[in-house]
This record gives C-alpha cells, structure tokens and sequence, in this order.
C-alpha cells in the first residue's frame, strides 16, 4: 500500500518533509521507523499528538525505505486521506495476525 501512495506521488519522506507535512496538516499518517532514535519517536509522537494524526512505529529504516521504492528512510507521512485510511487498515490487521 506505501508503495502505492508513493508512486501516486502521496507520501513524502524524511524528517524535515514528514515534518513540514505534520505542521502544514498535510499529513494523515505518519510512520517513524522502529529502529529510529529515542529522541526522533519522541518529537514525533508528541507532534502528532498535537496535531492529531496518526502514528506508527513500524519494521526498521531500511524496511520503510524499501516500501516506498527509496533507500533507508525513519520516518514518512502519507498525504492522502483515503489511502492513509487504508495503510491504517493494513497495519491494524496486521498487529492482530
């Protein structure tokens, strides 16, 4: 699905980018790698508690890199809706499988 939303030209990547798109209320999902820092999961689960968007944590950078056709990445936003809803969709099932 990230793969989708990247090649739709959805999904930006990067702290700064994923930022901005936070900031901006572009961003309906954010994603930050497992694997990323203590002090980076923390700013952005405080910014996107104040912002209100959704966050996960999931795979490593190179895992969330690789999904979106790109080199090791800690951190993306998904900047459509409907396709935020449904990468949302597919991480919950998967936290129940």
């Amino acid at each position: 699905m990230l793969g989708l939303a990247a090649k739709s030209g959805n999904v930006v990547s990067g702290e700064f980018s994923t930022e901005k798109a936070v900031k901006t209320g572009k961003a309906f999902l954010v994603i930050v790698a497992d694997d990323s820092s203590d002090n980076t999961k923390k700013h952005f689960s405080d910014m996107t508690t104040f912002y209100e968007v959704p966050i996960y944590f999931y795979s490593d950078k190179v895992g969330l890199g690789n999904a979106i056709g790109k080199e090791f990445r800690a951190s993306l936003a998904v900047t459509d809706e409907n396709l935020a809803n449904a990468v949302i969709k597919k991480l919950q099932s998967n936290k129940t499988e």
